[in-house]
């Protein structure tokens, strides 16, 4: 009989949003809008766009709850493996549906906890313009209400410091949107209603972005 995984350490969790935000206000200047909307407790999934590799310990650091962030595999790399295990984050293997991943996020949210989760799989345009199902599982089997998040600024220019990373004490904005139900009531969970509530996600997260870049004038 195989054990069931180890569902990742809430505590763990909190010690990696203190060391984000340190991090990321230490480097960065972050202006953060409507994180009070973020439900104050029980299960929730942050839907974050992705186009530049801090925006997942941005939103750790800035968020008002520690978050478990489903990450790539290939993100796990000497030191980093154990550490990103330490503070609670959640290793996928993006080529297979990874049983042990989906088993974990799950967890975190039967515990009332935050699933952080990049929709487009990959990093990219930032955009939403693609959804992996993924996301809608999640929400759908757990009824967790969905935030979009929207990080904006991390793709403007270059630092000249570190290349791959935005010049130091330059601004970034994360924006928070308002939480919702990605299911249609119904509690089906049939891949029509999968599709249906991808469909529903996508129209959200993008007037989301839209709204977020209006917001910030980015």
């Amino acid at each position: 009989m195989t054990e069931a995984p180890a569902v990742p350490s809430a505590r763990g969790a909190e010690v990696g949003r203190r060391i984000g935000v340190g991090l990321m206000y230490g480097l960065w200047r972050p202006r953060v809008l409507g994180a009070w909307k973020v439900p104050a407790t029980g299960p929730a999934i942050l839907a974050v766009n992705h186009s530049h590799n801090i925006d997942g310990p941005m939103v750790m650091g800035v968020a008002p709850r520690p978050t478990h962030f489903l990450i790539k595999k290939e993100a796990f790399v000497g030191p980093l493996d154990p550490f990103l295990l330490g503070i609670g984050q959640l290793k996928v293997d993006r080529s297979i549906a990874d049983r042990t991943a989906i088993t974990q996020a799950l967890a975190v949210l039967e515990n009332g906890g935050v699933l952080g989760i990049f929709p487009e799989g990959t990093r990219g345009e930032g955009d939403f313009a693609s959804l992996r199902a993924g996301l809608a599982y999640f929400a759908v089997r757990s009824g967790a209400p969905i935030v979009p998040v929207a990080v904006l600024g991390s793709t403007e220019r270059r630092g000249r410091l570190i290349k791959g990373l935005p010049p130091l004490r330059s601004r970034v904005d994360v924006v928070f949107g308002d939480p919702f139900e990605a299911g249609d009531g119904s509690g089906r969970r049939t891949r029509k209603a999968l599709d249906e509530a991808t469909v529903r996600i996508q129209k959200q997260l993008s007037a989301h972005l839209e709204n977020a870049r209006r917001l910030t004038g980015r």
